[in-house]
């Protein structure tokens, strides 16, 4: 029977899931090898071919979340790049926008730039805002600065010139002359890349692209070549950022689209449960072992920002202190991510306080219970000593866990110090962590100006069905809903999502007096390109969707929102109701009297598989790994330890079964807390309701 894979690459751990199209759910967990990211996927596929429980032949397709792009950056480990720009605009890069990511704080720096001012070259050419060339391009001056980039050893190029966002023909020429002298190099073109207005991000999202350009290239042609030596030679499509697919060609070549693949993947699958389950509203938690990622899911549907910044430490996606990273205006779900996972360090500080995170054990060593050179605490090891986690191994056995070396390294350098017990200690640990991790809940909800009451909470990742219920009691959430093998929920919700292709062009006009047949042309000139290259994935005509939208802000105005382009109707006046009413939901308030102007058209391009990509129903095998009978279980001071009751999912069924209760899977343990109770629904899903 066909099936189809999905791979997320953790931290700590690397997940694979495999789905059948009529919804059997196999899966794999191994560590994550980070010397090199697709030795451990390829490892993890042969096992599951040689075990029998996965035919190659079977394998009609491989979808993949890296974070490679990420950790490029992070690491500061990207290409050598040269930047080539019009003259006169050599230090936009460095200038950035005026913003900091904190106030008041005198040793706050910004991030290293991405491509000294030396590897910064200028060349001479105008084009105005209107795509006119004032200054052609003046070739002979181009072939020597070329001349003197490629003296410098650079392994990528971006260019960006001035208002190429109108008219790329400056810069594709100078790509011409590139390949003339050296045809092997990469090169980004900002025209192509990002045809819309404003220079610094224009820039930065380009130099971005060159960066891990040769990186992700190089990461891709090698997972490639290991799938192929195990003769697993099968399509290789990546997760975006923006929850759509593209293939792993298109990534090699646009790879600012899958910064953010992994957790993007989560947030896709949520969306999909909540639609199943009848457009439910949910605060998307996704807790793994080094940060904790929280999204909106509004009725069934995730929400998408025009821009992230990459770099710039834990982020709260907080709009007005942005700048601590490198911009890449690109498609992005809106994700606010913290740094307090199962890995996360615990220690006290100068003045005695508890504190987690958001440095991590990672995979390896790992926390101190892995028994594999650790010894120092982290929320995993508290947890385990609360007996939250099964004390004797994870990942159905596979990985087997030590209590003792857990209560060793949290006892003498927390415990002690603070005069508690060892349980106690551990659920301060714990407690800890869900304060920071709420951070990120709040983010996308109350910051927002939305009640989290109004939402229930889908917990998945290894840890999130641990944390789920006293996380929930913070925010005074009643509803907890966790997914089908919870542990491996991201790698699961990569098998969702469609082919997609997103595209911009600016196009700045007043709205009142806008010219309805130049923005049907513009819109069908971006819209060809989208079915281009569909077309050369092999998507039929019929097989093609096209999703249309329009940015528009009040005149004067610094920012935009965009809007769905309405199919039917006077553009013009349903064009400003919908934004009115946009602006009205983001920022209090809204003005009929106020000029609007459109700054930039959107179009989504989808190619849609017939079949569809999500069954109807879906089934996991039953559990063989979880514990019988029932363990000690620290629930906090006020109860104390409790004996409590084990179980795997599916031995719950519809009828309500009152807590304290431990449902414990191969990939993960959902807690439910003595004064909750569970039960199993459709999608195979726990429901968790606390009183």
């Amino acid at each position: 029977m066909p099936t189809r894979i999905g791979i997320d690459i953790g931290g700590t751990f690397t997940d694979l899931v495999f789905l059948t199209p009529d919804g059997r759910v196999e899966r794999a967990k191994v560590l994550s090898t980070p010397e090199d990211y697709s030795q451990g996927i390829a490892t993890a596929l042969e096992a599951a071919t040689v075990s029998g429980d996965l035919e190659i032949a079977d394998i009609a397709q491989i979808m993949h979340g890296t974070t490679i792009a990420t950790n490029a950056i992070l690491e500061g480990k990207g290409a050598r790049v040269a930047l080539i720009t019009t003259t006169g605009f050599r230090d936009v890069l460095e200038i950035r926008r005026l913003r900091m990511p904190v106030l008041y704080d005198i040793r706050w720096r910004k991030p290293p730039i991405l491509v000294p001012r030396r590897l910064r070259f200028e060349v001479k050419e105008r084009i105005d805002h209107r795509g006119e060339i004032e200054r052609p391009l003046d070739e002979a001056d181009a072939r020597g600065v070329i001349e003197r980039v490629l003296a410098e050893g650079v392994e990528a190029i971006a260019i960006c010139l001035l208002n190429s966002y109108a008219n790329g023909a400056h810069e594709r020429r100078l790509r011409d002359l590139v390949r003339e002298r050296d045809g092997a190099i990469p090169v980004s073109l900002s025209s192509e890349l990002l045809p819309e207005i404003k220079e610094y991000e224009r820039t930065s999202t380009t130099v971005v692209n060159a960066y891990v350009m040769p990186v992700v290239r190089h990461y891709l042609a090698r997972l490639e070549k290991q799938l192929i030596d195990r003769a697993i030679a099968k399509p290789l499509t990546i997760m975006q950022s923006n929850g759509g697919a593209m293939s792993a060609a298109a990534a090699a070549e646009r790879p600012i689209h899958i910064i953010e693949s992994g957790p993007a993947a989560g947030v896709v699958g949520g969306a999909e449960l909540a639609r199943r389950l009848g457009n439910l509203n949910l605060l998307s938690f996704d807790m793994g072992g080094t940060t904790a990622k929280a999204a909106l899911i509004d009725r069934g549907q995730f929400v998408r920002v025009s821009a992230l910044e990459v770099g710039g430490g834990v982020s709260l996606a907080g709009r007005l202190l942005s700048g601590g990273g490198y911009h890449v205006r690109a498609p992005a779900i809106d994700i606010a991510e913290v740094g307090a996972g199962g890995g996360s360090l615990v220690r006290l500080d100068g003045g005695g306080g508890l504190t987690v995170g958001p440095d991590s054990a990672g995979a390896v060593p790992g926390p101190a219970c892995y028994n594999r050179g650790g010894t120092k605490p982290t929320v995993t090891d508290a947890n385990v000593i609360l007996g939250f986690i099964n004390p004797s191994g994870l990942v159905g056995g596979g990985l087997p866990i030590r209590r003792d070396l857990a209560v060793r390294a949290l006892d003498e350098p927390v415990a002690r110090p603070l005069g508690l017990s060892i349980e106690e200690a551990a659920w301060g640990v714990h407690r800890v962590a869900n304060a920071a991790m709420t951070r990120a809940l709040r983010a996308v909800s109350t910051e927002r100006g939305l009640d989290p009451r109004d939402f229930a909470i889908l917990a998945f990742g290894g840890n999130g069905p641990v944390h789920a219920a006293t996380l929930a009691r913070l925010l005074e959430i009643k509803r907890i809903l966790v997914p089908p093998v919870p542990g491996l929920f991201s790698a699961l919700g990569m098998l969702f999502p469609d082919v997609e292709h997103h595209y911009v062009r600016t196009f700045k006009r007043n709205l009142d007096g806008l010219d309805a047949t130049a923005l049907e042309t513009q819109f069908r000139t971006v819209e060809a390109e989208g079915r281009a290259a569909l077309t050369g994935e092999g998507f039929a005509h019929s097989a093609q969707r096209f999703e249309r939208q329009v940015d528009l802000r009040y005149t004067g105005a610094n920012s935009e929102l965009t809007v769905p382009f309405p199919a039917e109707g006077d553009p013009i006046l349903l064009l400003r109701q919908l934004f009115g009413a946009a602006h009205e939901r983001q920022y209090g308030y809204r003005s009929d009297e106020e000029a609007v102007e459109t700054m930039n058209l959107r179009v989504i391009a989808r190619g849609v598989d017939a079949a569809g990509h999500v069954p109807e129903r879906l089934s996991v095998r039953a559990e063989t790994w979880a514990s019988t009978g029932a363990r000690q279980v620290y629930f906090g001071p006020e109860t104390g330890l409790l004996s409590t009751p084990i179980c795997n999912r599916a031995e719950l069924g519809p009828a309500w079964r009152a807590g304290p209760l431990l449902v414990e899977e191969f990939d993960s343990t959902t807690v439910v807390p003595p004064d909750g109770r569970a039960r199993r629904i459709a999608w195979d899903t726990i429901e968790i309701e606390l009183v």
